[in-house]
């Protein structure tokens, strides 16, 4: 028998190699898009659910110089979107309470589900209390309250000076993180702190404007300084809102 020549060996050879290699392109290309689809499932996007980012209702630099364009983007769609992200998981199990407006979640903390009430706390008080201070504090504001706000602030605290001083002091001294608060209870006015994210609803009382203490509100531009922030908040807080949330309280 006549041996097969040295060409004829190696033209098989490269064929064969170079079927393997096609065939193994194929197979790689056919996997390609299970890989991709593998690697998008292995990152989750965000939990969906009923509550969403509010509108902030003006832009980002609006409130400078008193709070910094980078500071308002990160609280409003970091910070603030966490804490929605968070809630909606935690109610994803519950379409009962994932039904009811957050206020009331944090209204009535006591009857949410034992696994879930850290979590509605925390971040249902996140995002009810960074709803409400967008609402509290815009551009060109600042100044005294008018009307009946001011007539009962001033027979509460003596001054509206004396009620500055009331809350400065509340602010400042917030152990950690936490907020300062004027609020209506059962008693009227008065001034409060709450801890983290500790909403005066879960109190029983109804908060008229509040400043967030926490360092990511203001540690961009303030660093250490809280005082000297909300001696700033004060040039933005909104006293028509805040007449309407004591209107309505």
């Amino acid at each position: 028998m006549t041996a097969p020549s040295h060409r004829s060996v190696d033209r098989r050879s490269f064929l064969g190699a170079s079927a393997g290699a096609l065939a193994a392109s194929g197979a790689a290309s056919l996997l390609a898009p299970a890989v991709a689809q593998a690697q998008t499932a292995a990152a989750p996007a965000p939990p969906t659910g009923p509550y969403k980012l509010p509108k902030l209702g003006y832009a980002y630099d609006a409130l400078e110089p008193n709070i910094d364009a980078e500071t308002m983007e990160i609280h409003y769609t970091k910070h603030h979107q966490a804490y929605i992200d968070k809630l909606n998981a935690a109610v994803a199990k519950y379409p009962d309470l994932a039904k009811l407006p957050a206020e009331d979640l944090v209204k009535k903390l006591d009857a949410i589900p034992e696994e879930i009430r850290t979590a509605v706390q925390n971040n249902g008080g996140g995002h009810v209390n960074h709803t409400f201070f967008w609402k509290i504090i815009g551009p060109g504001k600042g100044g005294e309250p008018q009307g009946k706000l001011a007539e009962d602030i001033i027979k509460k605290f003596g001054s509206f000076a004396a009620f500055k001083e009331a809350l400065n002091n509340a602010a400042a001294t917030r152990f950690g993180s936490g907020w300062a608060w004027l609020v209506k209870g059962p008693d009227g006015l008065e001034v409060i702190s709450t801890a983290n994210q500790d909403s005066p609803l879960t109190q029983g009382k109804t908060p008229i404007v509040g400043v967030d203490v926490w360092e990511h509100a203001y540690y961009l531009k303030y660093r250490n300084k809280r005082p000297d922030y909300v001696t700033a908040w004060w040039n933005i807080v909104d006293w028509d809102q805040a007449s309407k949330n004591y209107d309505a309280a």
